[in-house]
């Protein structure tokens, strides 16, 4: 098997073992020491990273992965919880100013001057965070050294001030710091009116990034992630979770719920004229050409992305609080993260649930049998690599029994394209080098009645990736040659706490794990975004945008019906 022959991963392993062992340093670690070796590796995200030209994906991938505030940063602090932080002297951080990335959940402070604090919820984050400041920098240090002239920097200065210049005295200035036109336009999607502003200060001053460590061991991880199940149980009191069946759902916090309590589609009126007002021509002329079956793209579909834009707006306060109201009434909570691992969860009272409420599509036969259910659906904002499996763990003893484990998350695809779905019944994880083989509860057929603009890959063979830089063009065709087709971060953690579920024992290390008899129903369902074999072609250049709500509302679809029907069958 080509994946278990090390040499093929030998420089990723280096670059990854490299950082850990730093990082147990209890001082701060230059970044700057990692970049010959991620460069060593060639990372399949970084295509131009010896090249002293930038790589405007690479910058565009990052900078929606790191806050605004990341230019003036230098020191990034990591920690599992706020307290951890004040046991090293750094105080109250939650007092610090919260900040945010588009592209990843985290939660991160900034003190305002130089520092940033990152609570991490599993060694997954460092995989994910330090090639990520790695990559930035490097991006960041060749735009400055093509910015070493004054009359750039000048020219800058006169486009931050909003002095007027002619567009092709603009294309120009910008082209001297290697930024073509597709570039420009790209760094404007991302940076918006902050283009020429962040451009003067990475012309201004080099990147010296700063890492460091606080905590790190396995029971922090542990401890901060028993700490959010505990408040999960704290808030929600009269549900006794060790008394209840549980249906296990690691997703997102829209699509389940939208479906479950239909609330959108019995407020279309007001969601159309959102955007009438709003003159959302484009939405509009989207919801024509539905209604007059031009396209095949599902209206309920249309009405939960619109229910989502409109939650931007300042008039929609009344609607959102009539739609928390009637979710308290059909039994659903929502428990936003607070202190600890950045997981939101919604537990869902079947027995609440209204038949009549329910998106259409997943009314299923039987379902006024629900009533006498004492069943509850959990659902989380999927984790990061590792933390699932600490999720899943803690999730899994603190409840009556798991009915089901669901699965839904992003992939990159080796065969398929942006938006098609991927249904593995083989995952190899690459955190223990288990292959785990397991009879999927989904096929095609669950899923392509709903999906309008992709296709349904079943029977395939996933990679759990240590992170999205970790990947260079040996590892995938090794992984081709295999016939893995299906690259995400999330299984092979679940697969491990599925199977100390199964058997009286830790997960092992490097087996073929078979569950020909799970003891609960298990389903993974991953959606394409990534096409790594089409260079620079990623979130980073492309988002799914509203055409992303399709296989997403594909998947949860049959997420849903599988989890009543299988309720259903239950009660019968």
């Amino acid at each position: 098997m080509h994946l278990r022959d090390h040499t093929v991963r030998a420089p990723l392993d280096l670059f990854h073992r490299t950082y850990h062992s730093l990082l147990r340093s209890t001082g701060e670690i230059q970044i700057q020491a990692l970049v010959e070796q991620y460069a060593a590796f060639e990372p399949s995200l970084h295509h131009l990273v010896r090249e002293q030209t930038p790589d405007l994906a690479a910058l565009t991938y990052t900078s929606l992965r790191l806050p605004a505030c990341i230019d003036a940063v230098r020191l990034v602090l990591l920690g599992q919880s706020h307290e951890v932080f004040a046991r090293h002297g750094y105080g109250d951080v939650l007092a610090w100013q919260p900040v945010s990335a588009p592209g990843r959940r985290r939660k991160i402070f900034f003190d305002g001057h130089e520092t940033l604090a990152v609570l991490i919820a599993s060694p997954s984050d460092l995989d994910d965070l330090i090639p990520i400041l790695v990559a930035f920098q490097i991006e960041w240090n060749k735009i400055h050294t093509l910015l070493a002239d004054h009359r750039l920097l000048s020219g800058l200065e006169r486009l931050r001030d909003r002095v007027a210049i002619p567009s092709d005295e603009q294309n120009e200035l910008l082209a001297a710091a290697g930024l073509a036109r597709d570039d420009i336009a790209r760094l404007r999607t991302i940076w918006g009116e902050a283009l020429a502003e962040r451009l003067l200060r990475i012309g201004q001053w080099k990147k010296r990034f700063a890492v460091r460590m606080l905590g790190g061991s396995l029971m922090d991880y542990e401890r901060a992630t028993l700490r959010w199940w505990w408040k999960i149980e704290h808030e929600l009191q009269p549900i006794c979770f060790s008394q209840r069946p549980v249906y296990f759902v690691s997703s997102n916090t829209h699509s389940l719920i939208n479906l479950l309590s239909g609330f959108a589609l019995r407020h279309t009126d007001e969601l159309l004229g959102f955007i009438r007002a709003r003159d959302h021509g484009g939405l509009l002329a989207e919801y024509q050409k539905i209604v007059d079956e031009q396209v095949p793209s599902s209206l309920e579909n249309f009405f939960y992305y619109v229910q989502k834009k409109y939650q931007a707006a300042p008039a929609s306060a009344a609607y959102f609080e009539q739609r928390a109201a009637e979710e308290r009434a059909l039994g659903i909570h929502r428990v936003p993260s607070k202190f600890y691992v950045d997981v939101d969860a919604q537990v869902i009272e079947l027995s609440k649930l209204d038949p009549a409420c329910l998106d259409p599509r997943i009314r299923v036969e039987g379902a006024e049998r629900l009533r006498a259910s004492d069943a509850l659906l959990v659902n989380i904002d999927y984790p990061l690599g590792l933390a699932a499996y600490h999720i899943l763990k803690i999730v899994g003893r603190s409840v009556g029994e798991l009915r089901g484990v669901y699965v839904l998350g992003k992939a990159a695809t080796l065969n398929g394209k942006i938006g098609d779905v991927l249904i593995p019944n083989m995952v190899y994880d690459e955190h223990t080098d288990n292959t785990y083989s397991f009879a999927s509860a989904f096929s095609a057929a669950d899923i392509e009645p709903y999906l309008a603009h992709g296709s349904v890959l079943d029977n395939q063979k996933a990679v759990t990736s240590r992170g999205t830089f970790l990947q260079n063009t040996a590892f995938l065709d090794a992984l081709y040659r295999d016939f893995f087709t299906d690259v995400e971060m999330e299984a092979g953690p679940y697969l491990n706490a599925i199977y100390e579920h199964t058997f009286a024992e830790r997960y092992p290390r490097d087996q073929n794990v078979s569950f020909l008899r799970p003891p609960f129903d298990i389903g993974f369902l991953h959606y394409a975004s990534d096409t790594p074999y089409s260079k620079g072609l990623n979130l980073g250049s492309r988002n799914l945008s509203y055409f992303g709500m399709d296989p997403t509302y594909a998947t949860s679809l049959a997420i849903a019906r599988r989890i009543l029907r299988q309720e259903v069958a239950r009660l019968s």
